[in-house]
């Protein structure tokens, strides 16, 4: 078994990987979604990622992806290929992590660890996130946000905070 699904299910499920950990796997299409993604990259995972696109709104495709990713309501998340995902980040119903194909932010963001990226935000271009970043829901963030704070809104407000994602990030490792 692939050790970074491993983190992956626990981050999910709060519990280790035993019998009941495959029966989950076989019910619920976030798990198997990310058993997929933690995969080597061949052809039959190109296959079964592409159905998953089509049929959950699923494309999370970068092989840039620290342990403990949890995928909250796992409907439309879009994360381009070339971002990188720091450790324990949490990704929400309807959110982007996109490119910027052109300007001085030309390229894709990167996250730290302890992010969590509430619903229907976009975090888009060649820009930084901090550790223990709090992404609020519907927010729009084109520029570095530092460690230890809390966007908000359209455009992005931050607010400095120890601890910001306190709560929201749980089951660690």
């Amino acid at each position: 078994m692939n050790k970074l699904f491993l983190y992956d299910y626990y981050r999910m499920t709060g519990k280790k990987w035993g019998v009941k950990g495959f029966f989950l796997l076989l019910l619920r299409y976030d798990l198997r979604y990310l058993y997929l993604i933690r995969q080597r990259k061949t052809k039959l995972r190109t296959f079964f990622a592409l159905r998953a696109a089509r049929k959950y709104g699923l494309e999370i495709l970068s092989d840039n992806i620290g342990p403990g990713l949890y995928i909250g309501h796992a409907h439309n998340i879009n994360v381009n290929p070339s971002t990188i995902i720091g450790k324990n980040c949490n990704l929400n119903k309807g959110c982007t992590l996109g490119k910027e194909n052109r300007g001085k932010r030309e390229g894709a963001p990167v996250l730290g660890d302890n992010v969590w990226v509430g619903t229907n935000s976009v975090v888009v271009g060649n820009i930084h996130i901090g550790n223990d970043v709090l992404i609020a829901p519907n927010a729009y963030v084109n520029f570095d946000v530092p460690e230890h704070s809390i966007v908000l809104g359209n455009p992005g407000k931050i607010i400095k905070r120890d601890n910001a994602t306190d709560g929201y990030i749980t089951n660690g490792v």
